[in-house]
This record gives structure tokens, C-alpha cells and sequence, in this order.
């Protein structure tokens, strides 16, 4: 079938809008009209070329949408069911068996290998175009994902919020709800209130954290940050010195931090924030290569732990329907965080996002 699809031609370029030919899902496949889909960092990273994903590619890998066409052995979806496309994984190697399915053994090989794992690829276009983007590319009108990396949502369920659950607000709510798992009481900063940044808040919120700090240095999104359960912010822009304010809070330190910047010199902070025996979650990502280097001596005589997360360490199936669940509650509002631009607009919204006009763009049909 004929689709219209934004297609990553150069590094750092502005993305094409072009028609290609998508073909018919295999017998384990999946076609998806595609209602909504978030912008994610990550996505921005390959397009820069931060990661080793081959191009010209179709990228997009949080896409929400309704089922047209199911391949013969798929049995989980059925054309007209809505559902959420998200990361792939095998369900039986150790990891997944073990309830870790974000660091499948597989997981590289069928997120950014730029085709399926057999080399071939669902789309065609004016040469070769790579796919296949998180199992899915889904910056296009139509996809095709498998039935392992699609989870059914209700009818009632909004697609434009339902979307972003696949990565980046899964990732920032699961790192805290899931891997870090405060107990009530307890206190955590969270540096950068982007979409990442504001979902570890509104989980800090949830999970019962009674101190929560917000670091940013765009004031809009502190403001945000406040209205969705922060209890403190700081504004790294205005000159202060940030560990002094965040001490002035919590004079011990913090029980947990979440840096979703990538910015050596706030993980820093991240990790020097923490109170003995306290946990930093690493999330940003930066160009390949980049380093963190922290004082050994002192990780050990706090008892500190740093650990990095990938996509909240959590298991899709159940936790997206639990997002959607609190965000139907108004206890997850998630739909604060979104602006809508056209598929046609996606150039203007990665310009939006990456200069931090706004905090999360969801692209629908034009």
C-alpha cells in the first residue's frame, strides 16, 4: 500500500515527507493506522546520527493507532482494535523471562538494526529506505509492528496520550514507579522537566514521595513541574548554584535522583545530591561515547548507587493499561505535557522540542 512517511536523509537535516510503498504484514506482523505517535529524544539521536542506525530511515517509536490487518499466526489484536506500539522483546530469554524485558537479548537487533533482523524491510521508497525503527517507524500514516511489540488498549482510550506510554513517559514514570520504587515518605530530585523529567514527578507523586525537586532551566517547565507534584523547583539558569539549593531542601540530601539531561555535569550533580545509601537513575541520552565520571572514594564511603534505566524497566503489557488507568483517574495527566502538530509540521515540532518551546509533541494525520 502507498503511505505518506517522514524520512531521515541526512544527518541533522530536516526530515522529507515522501510517499513509499509499505508492504502486507508477515504472518506475525501487524498493520497499523497510525493516529498518533510522540517525538521522542531518541528519535532526534539518530537523526544526529548519536547512534549507529544506518539512513535514509523512517523513525517514530511511540505510535498509537488502530489494527487494519493482522498476519496469519497473530492471534493477541484483530483489525479494529486500538493499541500502542512499543519496544520489542522476545518474552523468553532470561531477561524477559525474569521480568526485565527492557534488556532482551534481542532488543538491539530489532530496534535499531534499520530492518528486520533477516536484513529485509517493509518499506520501499526512492532507493533504499530503512525501517523497522523499534520494530515499528511509525512517523508515517500507516506501520507495521509485531505481535510482540503491540499492547491492546480500551476503547475508551485516548490515542494521543496512549502514544508517548511507549517510551518516553513509560521510561521517566517506570524508572521511579518500577526500578527506583520509593516508599512513601521518601524524597527524590529530578533533573530536567522535559517529558521524561515530568513523568519521574507525576510517578513521585503516586508512589507517595513527600519531597520532590525539580531541576530545569527553561521556568515554564518548573512551573509545570509544581503543577504536576513537585514540591520544590530549582532554576539552573538563573546563576545559583544548584547544590546549595537543593541542599537548602534537603540538608542530608535526596533518598533517590533521576537525570534525564545527558549532560555530564548534571549527572554529576544527580549523584552528589544523593544522601548515603541513596540511588541516581541515569536515563539522558547523549552522543555515543559520552563519559561519566564520578569520585570512587566517596561512591563508596555513601554507600551510593548509580544505575542507568532503559525504558522505565518495565513490562509494557502491564504497565501501559496502569498509565492510562491513572491518567483516567487524573492522577497521571499526561495530556499537560502534549502539544499536537501535523505529520507534515514534524520538522517545526523537533525544533519546538529540542529549543524547549514545548515539552512533549504528539503528531496526528495532517
Amino acid at each position: 500500500m502507498r503511505i505518506r512517511a517522514a524520512v531521515a536523509r541526512e544527518k541533522e537535516a530536516p526530515l522529507s515527507l515522501e510517499e513509499l510503498t509499505l508492504d502486507d504484514p508477515r504472518s506475525d506482523e501487524v498493520l497499523v493506522e497510525v493516529s498518533a505517535v510522540g517525538l521522542c529524544h531518541t528519535d532526534v539521536a539518530v537523526r544526529n546520527q548519536w547512534m549507529p542506525v544506518p539512513l535514509p530511515i523512517v523513525l517514530g517509536h511511540e505510535g498509537a493507532g488502530i489494527v487494519r490487518a493482522v498476519g496469519k499466526s497473530v492471534t493477541k489484536v484483530a483489525p479494529g482494535d486500538r493499541v500502542v506500539m512499543t519496544y520489542w522483546h522476545c518474552g523468553e530469554c532470561h531477561y524477559c523471562a525474569s521480568g526485565h524485558p527492557a534488556y532482551c537479548v534481542d532488543h538491539a537487533t530489532w530496534t535499531t538494526g534499520g530492518s528486520r533482523p533477516d536484513g529485509t524491510n517493509a518499506l520501499h521508497g526512492d532507493g533504499s529506505v530503512h525501517g523497522f525503527f523499534f520494530a515499528q517507524s511509525s512517523f508515517a500514516t500507516h506501520a507495521v509492528a509485531t505481535e510482540r511489540n503491540v499492547v491492546k488498549v480500551g476503547a475508551d482510550a485516548d490515542l494521543v496520550v496512549a502514544g508517548p506510554l511507549a517510551c518516553g513517559l513509560q521510561t521517566g514514570a517506570g524508572t521511579v514507579m518500577n526500578r527506583l520504587a520509593p516508599p512513601v515518605g521518601s524524597s527524590i530530585a529530578v533533573f530536567g522537566a522535559g517529558a521524561v523529567g515530568l513523568a519521574a514527578v507525576m510517578a513521585a507523586k503516586v508512589v507517595g514521595c513527600t519531597t520532590i525537586i525539580a531541576v530545569d532551566v527553561h521556568p515554564s517547565r518548573l512551573d509545570l513541574a509544581q503543577e504536576l507534584g513537585a514540591t520544590h523547583t530549582i532554576d539552573a539558569s538563573d546563576g545559583r548554584d544548584v547544590m546549595q539549593a537543593l541542599r537548602s531542601v534537603a540538608p542530608s540530601g535526596v533518598n533517590y535522583s533521576v537525570e534525564t539531561s545527558a549532560v555530564p555535569a548534571v549527572a554529576a550533580q544527580a549523584i552528589d545530591c544523593l544522601a548515603p545509601t541513596g540511588t541516581c537513575a541515569i536515563l539522558g541520552v547523549g552522543p555515543r561515547g559520552t563519559e561519566l565520571s564520578t569520585d570512587m572514594t566517596r561512591l563508596l564511603s555513601t554507600g551510593r548507587t548509580i544505575t542507568g534505566v532503559a525504558m522505565g524497566d518495565t513490562r509494557p503489557e502491564e504497565f501501559i493499561p496502569v498509565l492510562l488507568d491513572l491518567h483516567r483517574q487524573g492522577r497521571f495527566p499526561a495530556d499537560r505535557l502534549i502539544t499536537t502538530y501535523t505529520l507534515d509540521e514534524i520538522n517545526q515540532a523537533i525544533d519546538d522540542a529540542e529549543t524547549g518551546k514545548i515539552v512533549k509533541a504528539v503528531l496526528v494525520p495532517g
